[in-house]
C-alpha cells in the first residue's frame, strides 16, 4: 500500500524535487509483531535529515498514523517513509515556500536465507567509491547512485553484500549496511564524518555493546585491519546482524563477541 500526502494514490508531481534532484530523505523500517521497530530512532533521524536539508519536517503523529494504516493486518513487513521538498520550478534553487511531499508505503519483508544470520554471509569489495562530503555525511538522503552502481557490480545470489570504500581507500560501509569488526576484543566501526549513513541498527549495536562492557571506537578502517581482525559483521534495520563468513572468498574468523552481541541485541529488540 502507498500513501502520498495521506491519499492512496500511486503518482507524484513530475516536478517534485525528490524526483528531479533527489532532494529529500527516507527511512526503511522493519515492522515486526505489527509494530515499527526502533520507531523513535527512525523518526529522530528523519527529522534531523529534514532540518539539515532545510525541509519542513513532517508531523510525527501523522506519520505514525499513516504507518499504522499501510501496515494494518501485517505482522511482519517493511515500512518506508520518503520526505521530499515537494514540487518546484526548473533549476536547483529551492522554492521560497516549500510544500513537502510525504510518501508512506509498505512492502513484503525480504526473504533472506535464515542461515545468513547464524552462519554468516559472503561479502565482496566494490569498485565504486563513496565521495567525500562532510555536509551530507551520516544523512539518509535520497541521493543513492553510488550504492546503485556498487550493488550492480555483482549478480550472484550467493554474495549477500558488497563493502564500499571512500575515495581515499578507507572502508566505510556496505551498499545497504554498516560495518563492524573486532580488533583486540574491541568493537570497531568506521567513522562516518565524511560520508556514509549513520544506521539506526549501527547505533543500537554500539549502545548494546556499551551496556555489556565491550569497548567500542570509531576510526578510519583499512582493508588490512579488517583482514587481520578477529571477526566482522554487518548491520541494518532489516537484517539486524550478519556475521561476515567470507570476504572475496577468503574465510573470515568468527568471534564469541559477535554471537554475544547478536543474542543481546535480539533480546533488547524483542522486549
Amino acid at each position: 500500500m502507498l500513501l502520498v500526502n495521506g491519499d492512496p494514490v500511486r503518482s507524484v508531481d513530475p516536478c517534485d524535487r525528490g524526483l528531479q534532484y533527489g532532494d529529500g530523505v527516507f527511512e526503511t523500517i522493519a515492522v515486526r509483531g505489527g509494530k515499527p521497530e526502533l520507531w523513535h530512532a527512525h523518526l529522530k533521524r528523519l527529522i534531523t535529515g529534514c532540518k539539515a536539508l532545510d525541509i519542513p519536517p513532517p508531523d510525527p503523529e501523522q506519520l505514525a498514523r499513516e504507518i499504522a494504516r499501510v501496515t494494518a493486518d501485517q505482522t511482519r513487513c517493511v515500512a518506508k517513509l520518503v520526505i521530499t521538498r515537494g514540487p518546484g520550478g526548473r533549476g536547483y534553487r529551492k522554492p521560497d515556500q516549500a510544500k513537502p511531499t510525504r510518501l508512506v508505503m509498505s512492502s513484503p519483508f525480504p526473504d533472506y536465507p535464515s542461515k545468513w544470520a547464524k552462519s554468516g554471509v559472503a561479502v565482496r569489495l566494490c569498485r565504486t567509491p563513496l565521495g567525500l562530503n562532510p555536509v551530507l555525511a551520516g544523512l539518509k538522503h535520497l541521493n543513492r547512485l553510488e550504492q546503485v552502481m556498487a550493488r550492480n557490480e555483482w549478480q550472484s545470489p550467493e554474495i549477500a553484500e558488497g563493502l564500499m570504500s571512500d575515495s581515499e581507500g578507507f572502508l566505510v560501509e556496505g551498499t545497504m549496511s554498516n560495518l563492524f569488526l573486532i580488533v583486540d576484543d574491541t568493537l570497531v566501526t568506521p567513522r562516518l564524518d565524511r560520508c556514509g549513513v549513520e544506521g539506526i541498527m549501527r547505533n543500537k549495536v554500539l549502545e548494546v555493546a556499551t551496556s555489556l562492557g565491550i569497548p567500542t571506537r570509531e576510526e578510519r578502517v583499512t582493508l588490512s585491519t579488517l583482514q587481520q581482525g578477529e571477526g566482522a559483521f554487518l548491520t541494518n534495520s532489516l537484517l539486524r546482524m550478519w556475521p561476515i563468513l567470507t570476504l572475496e572468498d577468503r574465510e573470515c574468523p568468527q568471534t564469541a563477541i559477535t554471537a554475544t552481541l547478536r543474542r543481546a541485541l535480539d533480546k533488547v529488540l524483542e522486549e
